[in-house]
């Protein structure tokens, strides 16, 4: 994990010290284009060991809120990010910030990298783990790469994985992405309004995420992640509507309830994920159904959300669009199994596959 939180801290300071295109011509896009490879994929690994070492660690009957607190980076980092955005709408003109003010947040966001890497490295391994590895090196067997044992017995939970993932990644762009571009370009309001409303629903949302994950330790994992889903392929109705009426208050509103649909999702999304999968293959399976679903989902949801805008001349498809991924993930939730309470020192999907005595 270090080296991953290495490769985040050079990519993302290195976006801010870019030269542009005038300067170095097609290289500043193919160097950016690295840079942020770099960045997802440091960011991926990065994911699935934060929260797996949170949930290992912390106890069964309370797994999914203190597995929820990694969860609450996401929107702690866009409430930091969004609120630089919106000091510097207030003190630059948009020639200025185009031209070097953009990247102050990359060369700020280091610091936070750097705090990153130094937890990483005073945090020892879990228990569970470590219990793993001495049953592992007391059968003196030598055991296949996580990656094999992951698609050989879990499938089927990665595709869980992807499946629960595709609303709560889509949504999350559409709303906190996409609606700067609707509120600029479209409903011709000020930058700085879409950012405050995001600024806004970003603290919301920070704080109810631990909440979702409190209460899916109560009603189960499934049970808040399909209020989450559905509440949302409705709400995609609902907040292009609000939107339109370019108040103030009511985009904060639309952004703000859009967001607390989202933390449904994102709050048990972490406790449920590692219970889906044994200690062995947990980092794996996690990491690869997370990471997969975001590039079929979140990476390409901004530019579709624009594309069907810009062929239709209307938000009712993008409404549509994000109603078919709330779909996907209803689906992917109902047939999962409810994880609550589940041991993590068991794999789930190796002890289902062993016949019962008596049946073999």
């Amino acid at each position: 994990m270090p080296l991953r939180s290495g490769g985040n801290l050079i990519s993302t300071f290195g976006i801010g010290l870019l030269p542009p295109y005038a300067m170095i011509g097609v290289a500043a896009p193919l160097l950016l284009t690295f840079l942020r490879l770099v960045q997802g994929f440091a960011l991926g690994g990065e994911w699935g060991g934060a929260v797996l070492i949170v949930s290992e660690h912390g106890g069964t009957k309370r797994r999914g809120f203190w597995a929820s607190f990694p969860q609450a980076g996401a929107p702690g980092g866009n409430l930091l990010a969004t609120a630089v955005l919106a000091v510097l709408a207030a003190v630059q003109s948009d020639e200025a910030f185009l031209s070097w003010g953009w990247r102050i947040p990359f060369l700020l966001s280091a610091v936070l990298v750097v705090v990153g890497l130094w937890i990483r490295l005073a945090v020892a391994e879990s228990p569970v783990f470590l219990a793993a590895a001495r049953k592992a090196e007391e059968r003196g067997a030598a055991e296949k790469a996580p990656i094999v044992q992951v698609f050989k017995h879990s499938w089927r939970s990665v595709l869980i994985a992807m499946g629960a993932r595709m609303a709560e990644n889509v949504s999350y762009y559409v709303i906190t992405a996409f609606i700067l571009v609707y509120l600029t370009q479209i409903l011709d309001l000020d930058r700085s309004a879409g950012l405050t409303a995001v600024l806004i629903a970003s603290g919301v949302h920070l704080v109810t995420i631990p909440l979702w994950g409190l209460l899916s330790d109560v009603v189960g994992r499934r049970a808040v992640y399909l209020f989450g889903a559905a509440g949302m392929g409705v709400w995609g109705f609902v907040f292009f509507a609000l939107l339109d009426t370019r108040s103030f208050g009511v985009i904060v509103l639309a952004t703000t309830v859009g967001l607390v649909l989202h933390g449904a999702m994102y709050g048990p999304q972490a406790a449920f994920f590692s219970e889906l999968f044994g200690t062995r293959v947990r980092y794996s399976g996690a990491s690869i159904g997370y990471q997969l679903a975001s590039i079929g989902a979140g990476a390409v949801a901004p530019l579709i959300a624009v594309a069907l805008l810009d062929s239709w001349d209307s938000t009712l498809p993008v409404s549509l669009y994000l109603a078919a991924m709330c779909l996907i993930t209803v689906v992917a939730v109902v047939v999962a199994r409810e994880t609550r309470g589940s041991s993590l020192e068991e794999d789930p999907d190796v002890v289902a596959a062993v016949p019962a005595p008596g049946q073999q």
